[in-house]
């Protein structure tokens, strides 16, 4: 600030009849224009309190696109407004239902691994799907039949957990592992999952021993389940080392290589589709892991089978939905940050930034599914199309037959 003390320029301002709040003096002082909340004839400004970050990172909830109207709920969620639980191995946070309520389907968790550190031997009722976020990881399931499945995942790799499997993942060297875990449930917590220490400290030694044929001197031991959870342990060895010998494998593959697809490509961008067609063992979730250049979008579609949950994972990005009666908003993205399109609501996905943006769209489905726009217009009577639209020759010409998921600026 000049010679004007900051107290006495609020005083001025407040002598001519407006406070200037600390966030205007906040603005003025980062040299960024202050956004507010008005376009030509429309809205006014907005003095404070409030927050400029928040505003400057959701614009068109600040200045709705003239087009957005009606009472569309949230659809947007960010894992860094989510509660982190630190633990002595890492670090986890959750979205579910309590934080995005119209998300009735499909939970996520965010979680971070140390090298060695282990998410505790545990079981739930939802199926678990999962992509790899940084480093490397090694996975371990049983399922209910006895056959076992080891394997160790990187990044851009998938894992997929029937809700029958007994479970465990450990962070590797160098710098141990973060992933993003998708159950097939709203509902899901994190915290409710049945985990091996907890049920341990809740059966009588007696009876323990009984079970496992040995005395009950054995027992008692167990550490406290707050001390295990997310803990620290030895890194282990090569992954020939925790082959089980004389196990019997999984039919199915728990893990899946997506990166090893070959994407479909268009000029802005590229698509990565998995389900049980490609990846047998996930037949709750499927999914597509979509980048789109910058100028790029995600073309006008919809989802004919299931509700969208998305986990932005690089760049920025804005969505508009459309909900049918005259309902639709916009709402800005950024890595970290859930969105959500309820099932059969029209909608695009927008780079809104200079670099590459990266999201995933994940549905509780067996099968892959999306209708797009362009190509239903393309593929219907030209005469009908026009009668309906009035639209002029040269959009009715450029019409695509074969759908172009990612379509450039």
């Amino acid at each position: 600030m000049n010679s004007i003390s900051r107290r006495n320029m609020l005083t001025a301002a407040a002598a001519g009849g407006g406070l200037l709040t600390a966030a205007t003096i906040a603005g003025a002082q980062s040299n960024e224009p202050v956004p507010q909340p008005q376009r030509p004839g429309h809205g006014g400004t907005d003095r404070g309190p409030r927050n400029l970050a928040r505003d400057r990172q959701n614009p068109d909830i600040l200045v709705p696109p003239s087009t957005d109207h009606g009472t569309l709920p949230n659809l947007r969620f960010s894992f860094s407004d989510s509660h982190m639980r630190l633990e002595t191995g890492g670090w986890t946070r959750q979205v579910t239902s309590r934080e995005l309520g119209i998300s009735k389907n499909i939970a996520g968790v965010n979680m971070r691994l140390n090298a060695g550190g282990v998410r505790e031997l545990h079981w739930h009722k939802q199926a678990e799907w999962s992509y790899m976020l940084y480093g490397t990881a090694r996975i371990t399931a049983v399922d209910a039949q006895g056959r076992n499945f080891v394997d160790d995942v990187g990044v851009g790799d998938l894992w997929y957990f029937p809700s029958e499997g007994i479970v465990s993942i450990q962070g590797l060297n160098p710098d141990g592992c973060e992933f993003l875990l998708v159950f097939d449930d709203g509902d899901f917590d994190e915290d409710d999952t049945f985990l091996i220490t907890d049920w341990f400290k809740h059966v009588p030694t007696e009876v323990l021993a009984k079970n496992f044929g040995v005395a009950a001197s054995f027992f008692g031991h167990t550490p406290d389940p707050s001390e295990r959870y997310i803990f620290p342990a030895p890194v282990p060895g090569p992954l020939s080392s925790d082959k089980i010998p004389g196990a019997t494998a999984v039919p199915q593959s728990f893990s899946h290589r997506l990166m090893a697809q070959e994407p479909i490509k268009t000029k802005s961008g590229t698509v990565r589709i998995s389900d049980s067609s490609n990846f047998p063992v996930s037949t709750t979730i499927a999914a597509a892991l979509v980048e789109v250049n910058p100028g790029g979008m995600r073309e006008l579609h919809w989802h004919p089978n299931t509700d969208e949950w998305q986990y932005y994972i690089e760049g920025q990005a804005r969505m508009g939905v459309f909900a049918a009666s005259g309902q639709a908003r916009t709402f800005d993205f950024r890595a970290g940050d859930v969105g959500f399109v309820p099932f059969a609501m029209g909608h695009y996905v927008e780079n809104t930034g200079d670099t590459p943006m990266r999201f995933l769209e994940v549905f509780k489905s067996n099968y892959f599914a999306d209708v797009s726009l362009d190509q239903w217009m393309a593929l219907t009577p030209p005469e009908l199309v026009e009668a309906h639209l009035k639209l002029d020759r040269q959009v009715m010409d450029a019409l695509r037959k074969t759908k172009a998921p990612v379509v450039p600026a």
